[in-house]
This record gives structure tokens, sequence and C-alpha cells, in this order.
């Protein structure tokens, strides 16, 4: 049986450009995050399963409640995930120094807001992958809490459930079913050594159009 982890990291070997063209040939449909989500750390790929969040803004909360349902959400991701917070909120940071820290020693692999993050010095100090959408110093506290976890959250016009897989690279963000991630990564993976003939080819002299018909891809 193929375990979390493994999945994880043959994800991660695969580049999203090949995992869109499968996907697509699949049938699959919007599953590309919005391009304005960008890494902190653009040469690091992320792959693992999506821990789901969802927020909102509540002007006035009392401060010490925002702080307390905060760090109740860093208890509740699970190792080997990918944070994925849908905060519906562009004022305020959803992830910092001191939250990373605390995932990253969970194990957890990354995080995705769809919104802003700041202490971008200390997450890429420590390797912590983040795709945002932009920063901010200002915090959540007397401003957000989270409506739930665990539930389908929307980013852009792509739906991920939890347990989705998600995979980023320099080129961007794929959401990956979680019913057929094996069966992705194997086309992926099959893809990925006829490119390495076509490319061969093509570095031998042979005409680009005259590699594609003999390899059908390029």
């Amino acid at each position: 049986m193929t375990d979390m982890t493994d999945i994880s990291d043959r994800l991660a070997a695969c580049y999203t450009g090949v995992v869109h063209d499968v996907m697509r040939a699949m049938g699959h449909s919007n599953f590309t995050l919005p391009p304005e989500l960008r890494p902190i750390l653009p040469e690091q790929a992320m792959a693992g399963p999506a821990f789901t969040i969802e927020g909102q803004v509540v002007p006035g909360a009392d401060a010490h409640e925002t702080l307390l349902a905060w760090t109740g959400l860093l208890s509740k991701a699970p190792t080997g995930s990918i944070w994925v917070s849908q905060p519906n909120d562009r004022i305020v940071a959803h992830m910092g120094e001191l939250s990373a820290e605390t995932l990253k020693n969970k194990g957890i692999r990354g995080c995705v807001a769809d919104g802003f993050i700041r202490d971008v010095n200390f997450l890429l100090a420590i390797g912590f992958q983040a795709w945002c959408r932009g920063f901010t110093p200002r915090d959540i506290v007397g401003h957000w809490l989270p409506k739930a976890t665990q539930v389908p959250i929307v980013i852009g016009e792509v739906t991920i459930a939890p347990g989705d897989y998600l995979l980023g690279d320099r080129d961007g963000l794929l959401r990956v079913p979680k019913a057929e991630v094996i069966a992705i990564i194997e086309q992926a993976e099959a893809a990925i050594a006829t490119e390495s003939l076509v490319r061969k080819a093509i570095l031998a002299g042979t005409d680009p159009k005259d590699a594609y018909l003999k390899y059908g891809k390029f």
C-alpha cells in the first residue's frame, strides 16, 4: 500500500507543467489556482494533502478569542499535510513566524493562504514554503476568526476538498483530486520519461516535428 508520504514525495518530483497536461488530457478542469498566488521559495517544490481552513472577518473580535482560535488551528493541522486557508480577507496576515515554526516542527509541508502573510524573512530562514498574494505586518488580533476546518474551500475557481493533494513549483499551484492522485502521478511519471526521450532526440539534432510524431509528446 502506498502511504501518504510516498505519494507526496512522488508528486513533488513531478513538475506542474506535466501534471497539468496529464489532468487536462484526463478531462479535468478548474484545477489551476490563481497565478497571483506566489511562493516565497520558488525553487522549492511543495506537495501534500490539504488541511483546509475557512475563515471570516469579525470586526472588533475579542483579542484573546482570536489568538485562542488561531493556536487551536495550529494544533489541529495533521503531520504531512499542507495548511490551505481561504481566510476571506485581504487585510491581515494569515501566517507568520511562530505559526510557521510550529507547523514546520509538526511536519507540515508548507502553507497556502489566499491572502497575506508576514515575517517573511523568518519563514525564509527556516525554509518554510508559503504561498500567498502578498505581505503585511498586520496580524489577525481583533479582526479574524476561523469558521471551519476540513471542509471544502474555494480559491479562485478551484474547489479544494480536505485531503486533496496540492502541487506547487515555480510555475504555479495545482489541485490534484485525492481519489485519482495515484493514477495522475503514474501518468505524469510516464510522461516525464517520454519527454526525456524527446529532449535527447532534439539535442541529437532530430527535427522537432519528427520528434513529436515519433513520441507523441512535445
